[in-house]
């Protein structure tokens, strides 16, 4: 495979969420370049051949953001997740003195939680690719259908081409990604979040499935002084407590930026 990034080198979860989110960034930076290209040149001269091939151009540009998201999001999944959970699973072996090995029930595990961050990052992009598709499908009407008509009304070519352009840069801004309940959210924000979350979900997973492994029925909870149970604005507060290893597996992390984290508790028979 060729990379236009390198390989993904397992490491620092913040070092990782920076290099994903600086790579769909710059594919989606890329993307939000074409499409100045597309208004420049319905602005300047709809009715060349040229205004269909900078269009193919953006087009091409949504496949790119797509290859990328889905080349990170593989990567991400076979090199940093299993190196994380490894780490929080041999974090928990050593505080009950026993060893860590790639079990049948780990590789299970980790396979399982792979493919639900590999999904989790391809309906992230959905969005984002929706409104790009939205723009190419309508600048791509407007060349069909409304480019053949400029100048037919009272103002001449050139203003009504650049009316033209004008309406589609204001009906489709891509400098953020706008989601259905009216969040704006940048591309980078949302690909650090994405692999926080996942980093952290993943190292949480490891520690709780062998402390689970080994017998042990109860954790306590490492978080923020004022990071709540399930959400975290919720009044029960995580930090400090003692959970049982089933409800900790429900609650590995409270929001996308959580540095939640757990403690077998052999010492421990009930809560």
């Amino acid at each position: 495979m060729s990379y236009e990034w390198s390989p993904l080198v397992p490491g620092d979860p913040d070092e990782i969420a920076r290099r994903v989110a600086a790579v769909l960034e710059e594919a989606w930076q890329r993307l939000a370049d074409k499409q100045r290209a597309v208004l420049t040149q319905f602005a300047d001269n709809p009715k060349t051949p040229h205004t269909v091939a900078t269009l193919e151009e953006f087009k091409q540009a949504i496949r790119v953001f797509q290859r990328h998201v889905d080349q990170e999001a593989r990567q991400f999944v076979q090199r940093q997740l299993p190196h994380l959970y490894a780490a929080g699973a041999q974090s928990a072996a050593e505080v009950l003195d026993v060893t860590f090995t790639w079990t049948t029930f780990h590789r299970d595990a980790l396979q399982s939680l792979a493919a639900d961050s590999y999904a989790d990052f391809l309906r992230r992009s959905q969005e984002a690719e929706r409104m790009a598709n939205q723009f190419y499908r309508a600048a791509r009407e407007a060349a069909r259908r409304e480019v053949p008509l400029l100048a037919a009304g009272n103002m001449t070519a050139k203003q009504a081409a650049k009316n033209l352009a004008a309406r589609l840069a204001g009906e489709h801004n891509l400098t953020h990604v706008i989601y259905r309940n009216g969040a704006r959210v940048p591309v980078r924000a949302w690909a650090e979040a994405a692999t926080l979350a996942k980093s952290a979900v993943a190292y949480n997973a490891g520690t709780l499935n062998r402390t689970a492994e080994a017998g042990v029925r109860h954790v306590e909870v490492f978080d923020g002084f004022d990071c709540g149970w399930l959400t975290h604005t919720d009044l029960d507060k995580a930090n400090g407590t003692v959970r049982s290893v089933e409800d900790a597996a429900g609650a590995p992390i409270s929001h996308p930026r959580c540095r939640r984290s757990f403690g077998p508790r052999p010492d421990l028979t009930s809560a």
